[in-house]
């Protein structure tokens, strides 16, 4: 794996006691001016859940399993990890690299999808910290976006399938797949991706997450499956004045309803791991809006620490290692490891 000397795991973090919420929240939305109402009220779904965010547990879990694959396969690369928003944070990783003489990192994100939140501020929280540490911390090279790779499909249609075991089984054959992702701002979709390719008229994000979509339905219905899927949003934050990527998730069920389906899957594709947006939003809200519709709904877990999904972090490491070009099942696969500089603006 030379010319790398440490792999690092790159994450959002999330607070892990109840005196941690709002703190986290914070730092999540300094500078946007959120009121503190609404911190107190988006607070309420982690006090739910005893204050804790899964997703510190789950990144555990995953350097566990990334290093269990690494020393299987004979990479002598040593873990670490680094969040943007809650300890560990990212720079003081970086500061512990630097001390250990680590000097050419290759990371990875637990965001598959190309946006600016999920991929571009990624690539700047790594400036902001290298400039914290200073001249001692080491080069960190970025591995691409992977939503189209086997190491992240197949988990999902491997979850979907055991998902989908636990509907009725007079209702498993009509099921609706829905595969929901995070909203963001229509204009920031239509800024993402690589601005020399032509993904449509809606942005990368969207075709990345419909093309994901495809694949995971392919594998879990075949090619020429019947069973409907689409792709839908949840956990919209921006004003009701500024456009985001839609149906949401509780609207599409209703219409759902009133079209006479009578059960769904939902496949939260959008994301790594089961986390508080996925354990909230999907398992809290979009679970009672479906109980109020009459409707079965069953939910796929996401690839967290599933020994496929970190063999694939070892191949995509192995991949940016050697140069080698990008390996994925689609026409949206990045064709480079690296981004150019306008790449998934912000807007």
């Amino acid at each position: 794996m030379r010319p790398y000397d440490a792999f690092l795991l790159m994450s959002f973090g999330g607070p892990e006691k109840p005196e941690d919420v709002i703190p986290f929240l914070e730092n999540v939305t300094r500078g946007r001016g959120i009121p503190r109402e609404r911190l107190a009220e988006v607070g309420e779904h982690y006090y739910l859940f005893g204050g804790v965010s899964p997703i510190n547990q789950q990144c555990r879990d995953l350097v566990e399993a990334i290093g269990a694959d690494f020393a299987a396969n004979g990479v002598d690369l040593p873990v670490y990890w680094g969040n943007r928003n809650w300890d560990p944070y990212l720079a003081e990783t970086v500061a512990q690299m630097a001390k250990d003489g680590v000097r050419r990192v290759v990371a990875l994100a637990t965001s598959a999808y190309s946006n600016y939140s999920s991929h571009r501020q990624y690539l700047e929280d790594i400036d902001r910290a290298r400039e914290a540490v200073g001249a001692a911390a080491p080069e960190i090279e970025l591995i691409r976006p992977y939503f189209d790779h086997p190491g992240f499909i197949e988990p999902f249609a491997e979850n979907t399938r055991a998902a989908l075991l636990g509907l009725p089984e007079g209702l498993r054959a009509g099921a609706r797949l829905l595969y929901s992702a995070h909203s963001i701002p229509t204009a920031m979709a239509l800024a993402s991706g690589d601005p020399r390719r032509d993904y449509g008229p809606d942005g990368a994000y969207p075709a990345q997450l419909a093309e994901a979509a495809r694949l995971i339905t392919e594998r879990v219905d075949g090619a020429d499956g019947a069973r409907g899927h689409e792709v839908v949003y949840q956990s919209r934050s921006g004003p009701p004045s500024q456009p985001w990527l839609e149906p949401d998730i509780n609207d599409r069920l209703a219409e759902l309803a009133d079209e006479g389906v009578q059960a769904v899957a939902v496949v939260p594709h959008g994301f790594v791991s089961d986390h508080m947006e996925v354990k909230f939003d999907l398992d809290v809200e979009a679970a009672d809006t479906a109980k109020k519709l009459g409707m079965a709904l069953v939910r796929a877990k996401a690839p967290g620490a599933h020994p496929r999904f970190a063999a694939m972090v070892r191949e995509l490491v192995a991949e940016r290692a050697a140069g080698t070009e990008p390996q994925g099942l689609s026409r949206w696969t990045p064709r480079s490891h690296t981004c150019p500089p306008d790449c998934c603006a912000q807007r």
